[in-house]
Order: C-alpha cells, then structure tokens, then sequence
C-alpha cells in the first residue's frame, strides 16, 4: 500500500496537534480553510480520530495516530 494524497493531507492534519497537552484542540474553518484540508479533517472524524467534523480534538486512536505520526516526520525531517 502506497500513500495517496488523501492520506497526505490527513498526516498533515495529525502532526498539527500539539501532543504536549490534551486540552488543546484544533478548528479547521470552512470558509479559510482549503478544501482538501477540510475533506482530511473530516475523513479523519469519520474514522474516529478526532471528536469533531472540523476538527476538535483527538480521540484515544486519533492520539496513537498523531503520534507514530509526529514521530515518522520527525526521523525524516530532524531539523
């Protein structure tokens, strides 16, 4: 399995989340937001790793998620 671009655009959305604290959440506007960023975050609910359509917070999952992704970026990109 390769990475597509809808893939892409949801890694992006989870290495956005501060993993410092669960309190802080993220909103993804509609109308400033790109489309495609919206589609992510909403796909992203959809499968249950966020708590809300246009973003919110990240769920139990969504946390693992945004981790192993934070942590891939950073081995590829250290700087």
């Amino acid at each position: 399995m390769l990475y597509t671009q809808d893939l892409m655009e949801e890694l992006n959305i989870l290495v956005r989340y501060n993993l410092e604290t669960t309190l802080e959440g993220l909103k993804v506007h509609q109308s400033q937001a790109s489309p495609t960023t919206v589609a992510a975050t909403q796909r992203l609910f959809a499968k249950g790793l966020v708590s809300q359509e246009d973003g919110g917070y990240l769920t139990t999952m969504g946390r693992e998620a945004a981790e192993q992704a934070q942590t891939v970026l950073h081995l590829l990109n250290p700087s």
